[in-house]
């Protein structure tokens, strides 16, 4: 699986004629982008001398378990381990693009909870968003794939790399998974708290 072919289900709905295709590509849209910035961080925590085969459940479960680990969460916690941060990886598009993401994940939870947006948002509006939301996912994708030898789409994020680019793009190491749970809750989940806090 690769960027393409994550997106050709999003391709197939604006193809549509349903009346929902906006909405509909949008939300999924979302969930991808999720999604690979979710992969990006489990794979680059995978590289640690410490992680093997035999960590992977006990990977997964730590994540999974955590009700506070969201998009911005797993973000924080990439920049944290990997040399490369998204600005990095993104490019001069961040800034822009990043707003986009933001605003989209507002209005996605309310059109989840049956709200409507102050902005009364058209079909227009959600397809803008799409594009944008799509267009981060590849620049991330390419520059990923160039920089760190995974772009977040290729099934199994848990799998060790096959050279040696991690020694020069690990900024952390993890020495075990109980560090893996206090580095989510340290790192990523107070991080943005002080963050938010902040502004």
């Amino acid at each position: 699986m690769n960027f393409k072919e994550e997106f050709a289900a999003v391709d197939l709905i604006l193809e549509s004629k349903l009346e929902t295709r906006g909405v509909d590509a949008f939300a999924l849209s979302l969930i991808k982008s999720e999604r690979q910035m979710r992969r990006l961080f489990t794979h680059l925590v995978f590289q640690s001398k410490a992680f093997n085969t035999a960590d992977i459940n006990a990977l997964k479960n730590t994540l999974a378990k955590n009700p506070k680990v969201y998009f911005k969460e797993l973000e924080i916690g990439f920049n944290h381990i990997s040399k490369f941060s998204t600005i990095d990886l993104i490019g001069e598009e961040y800034t822009s693009l990043n707003k986009d993401l933001e605003k989209s994940k507002k209005y996605r939870n309310k059109i989840f909870h049956g709200q409507l947006t102050d902005q009364n948002l058209s079909r227009d509006d959600l397809l803008k968003l799409v594009k944008n939301i799509r267009r981060w996912c590849e620049l991330l994708a390419t520059n990923s794939l160039d920089k760190i030898g995974y772009d977040g789409f290729i099934r199994n994020s848990f799998q060790k790399s096959k050279g040696k680019i991690y020694q020069d793009i690990l900024k952390y190491e993890f020495s075990s998974v109980v560090d893996y749970k206090v580095f989510i809750n340290t790192k990523m989940v107070s991080n943005l708290k002080k963050k938010l806090n902040a502004e």
